[in-house]
């Protein structure tokens, strides 16, 4: 029996793991208020632990991808999921800020293959033409699972403790791991899929996965290359944005704009929601302005991430509403225009590197994405005490608008033909 379209199961379980990824890591910043509390943690110290996270996860994406490139997808995910269910769950006996910190390092350390996996999956499943619409529906998961955070921790706080919502998240990770193991397969070894579908996907697919063993470049070749400097200096101007909403949204709605406990319950998932939208729309903007623009299919990626820089400059507005419901529009412009941007960023860097690379690729750049995060989130924690929020949210506005001049200068469109894969068999090549 063969299953039509199996290509969008697969991409629909990555997104499910998108989601327990980011579920577990936002967990944190809604816990935040009452937890800070509980603990006598300071926000200065909370800033550590957010870096401490940062970190981690920045220094292990490169071995996490290049793991996943070496080991292979379905492995690799697997294993990466089950340690960072365990990793969150631990958060639960923390005791302090340092106890805290150290756990949500290992959080980090662990989910560092979540979007490197997302990438080179789709990368194996779709044909270059649905690649960013594919990217785009994988990436929801991450502003899905934030978007499910404030009410699952608020929940635990008010019928127990926060303990409860780090427990939780973290018996989801291990349930989503079994699930993997067992459907997940890479498409040659895919018996539910269909040869009309097998041709679909592989005649679509760019030249260079042609051949049935590429090599691999190392990290070091990767780094001296241009195509990296495209996409790592992009990340590390555009990372700061998403972490920051991330990590301040809900201490942001309750600190400056005053809001309860029940009012960040209704309200902290909002940007998030604008964030899957933007995750949707991008993916499908790429095609759009491939067809209507009369470009190539790269630049039209291109065109995505300059679409979503300039929205940014919606958030960078918030200083200058007195309505907390108006600030919450504008994140909810910011959270759109991020997802819009890093999906097509990461559809750029699946058309820039190999299949036995582009996992690594995209592991360094995000190592570089979030050490650019973790120093603005460093001295995020220090200036919003003396400066406020305001001038901070420019700042990462005229981030994303350097980055996609960086885009648009370093990132080349290259030899992108297509041809059928060796792993086809010569009946579905001939149809």
């Amino acid at each position: 029996m063969k299953v039509k379209g199996i290509r969008w199961w697969m991409v629909s379980l990555v997104t499910a793991g998108l989601i327990v990824n980011y579920l577990a890591r936002n967990t944190l910043s809604v816990a935040a208020p009452t937890l800070m509390k509980d603990l006598g943690i300071s926000t200065e110290q909370y800033a550590h632990v957010v870096v401490a996270w940062q970190l981690c996860y920045a220094f292990m994406q490169p071995l996490a991808g290049y793991l996943l490139d070496t080991i292979g997808t379905k492995v690799g995910f697997a294993v990466f999921a089950f340690a960072w269910s365990l990793a969150c769950a631990a958060a639960a006996w923390s005791t302090g800020w340092q106890s805290l910190a150290f756990f949500r390092g290992l959080l980090g350390l662990t989910e560092a293959a979540g979007i490197p996996a997302g990438v080179k999956a789709t990368t194996e499943w779709f044909p270059a033409r649905e690649r960013s619409v594919a990217i785009g529906w994988f990436n929801i998961g991450s502003s899905i699972g934030a978007l499910l955070a404030p009410p699952l921790v608020v929940w635990a706080l008010l019928h127990g403790r926060w303990q409860w919502a780090f427990v939780i998240v973290g018996v989801l990770g291990v349930a989503w791991s079994a699930l993997w193991i067992l459907f997940y397969k890479h498409p040659r070894d895919q018996k539910l899929l269909s040869d009309a579908e097998r041709t679909h996907i592989v005649s679509g697919q760019e030249a260079r996965y042609a051949e049935a063993t590429v090599a691999q470049r190392g990290w070091f070749e990767l780094v001296r290359s241009r195509e990296f400097w495209a996409i790592g200096l992009s990340r590390i101007l555009s990372e700061p944005a998403w972490q920051t909403f991330n990590a301040w949204i809900p201490l942001y709605m309750m600190t400056e704009r005053h809001m309860n406990l029940k009012e960040v319950a209704l309200f902290a998932w909002m940007p998030f929601l604008a964030a899957d939208i933007g995750c949707v729309l991008g993916g499908y903007l790429s095609p759009l302005f491939h067809r209507y623009c009369k470009v190539s299919l790269f630049t039209s990626r291109k065109l995505v991430f300059a679409f979503g820089a300039l929205c940014m400059i919606g958030p960078a507005c918030v200083g200058l509403v007195a309505s907390p419901y108006a600030a919450i529009a504008l994140l909810c412009v910011g959270g759109f225009a991020h997802q819009t941007l890093s999906g097509a960023l990461y559809a750029v860097t699946s058309d820039l590197f190999g299949k036995n690379e582009v996992a690594t690729a995209t592991g360094l750049g995000g190592m570089a994405g979030y050490l650019g995060a973790a120093a603005f989130t460093a001295l995020f924690g220090v200036l919003v005490t003396q400066v406020g929020y305001s001038p901070l949210f420019v700042l990462l506005a005229a981030f994303d608008l350097v980055a996609a001049v960086v885009v648009w200068t370093l990132a080349r469109d290259g030899d992108r033909g297509a041809a059928p894969s060796r792993w086809m068999p010569a009946t579905a090549v001939a149809k």
